[in-house]
């Protein structure tokens, strides 16, 4: 029997962390997580059931991120202030100088701040760690991944996830001690 449309969209929030911690990019992500939502739907008359639901949603959004990946790599930077003509920012303000229509709140800039620098050590303290290691924590802390699930995708034991699992936390507690919170974090 395929998959519900709430079933699907109920996997949204899951696929979203996976998607930002590949990525890292938040529009990317949720362009991604649409793209790989978008063809599930399409596709649900031929899932088998073989895997569990949010197995077969992942492997979806992992081509979708790759297809981004790719195409970030092949993109080309241009310089874009030839192309800008200062005539059309004129229609956004008023004669005084003031917005036309009043800017949206930027919420706690201080907030996103500290967020944005915590997770720039976070990922410099991954870096640290052993690839397998840093990415058994981020299934599971990031993710949110059940531990038997991680062992399946990893083809590891409970007892080797555990341990690989405290090894992260211990490193990511030092880590973290010497660049966050002794302000090493610049």
């Amino acid at each position: 029997m395929p998959p519900s449309v709430e079933q699907i969209e109920a996997e949204r929030p899951y696929l979203l962390r996976f998607a930002l911690a590949q990525l890292r990019d938040s529009a990317a992500a949720e362009d991604a997580v649409q793209d790989a939502l978008l063809a599930a739907l399409e596709a649900r008359e031929r899932f088998a059931g073989k895997a569990s639901l949010r197995t077969w949603l992942t492997s979806i959004l992992r081509f979708k991120l790759i297809d981004i990946v790719r195409k970030q790599h092949r993109e080309v930077a241009t310089d874009l202030s030839e192309d800008l003509d200062d005539s059309d920012l004129d229609g956004l303000f008023s004669a005084s100088g003031h917005w036309q229509e009043k800017v949206s709140a930027w919420g706690a800039p201080e907030q996103s701040l500290l967020a944005a620098q915590f997770w720039q050590v976070y990922a410099r303290c991954a870096e640290a760690m052993p690839r397998r290691t840093a990415l058994v924590f981020a299934m599971r802390e990031v993710l949110d991944m059940e531990i038997s699930e991680i062992c399946q995708n990893l083809e590891i034991s409970a007892t080797n996830c555990s341990v690989m699992l405290y090894r992260a936390r211990m490193s990511l507690r030092e880590c973290l001690q010497l660049r966050w919170l002794q302000g090493e974090n610049a």
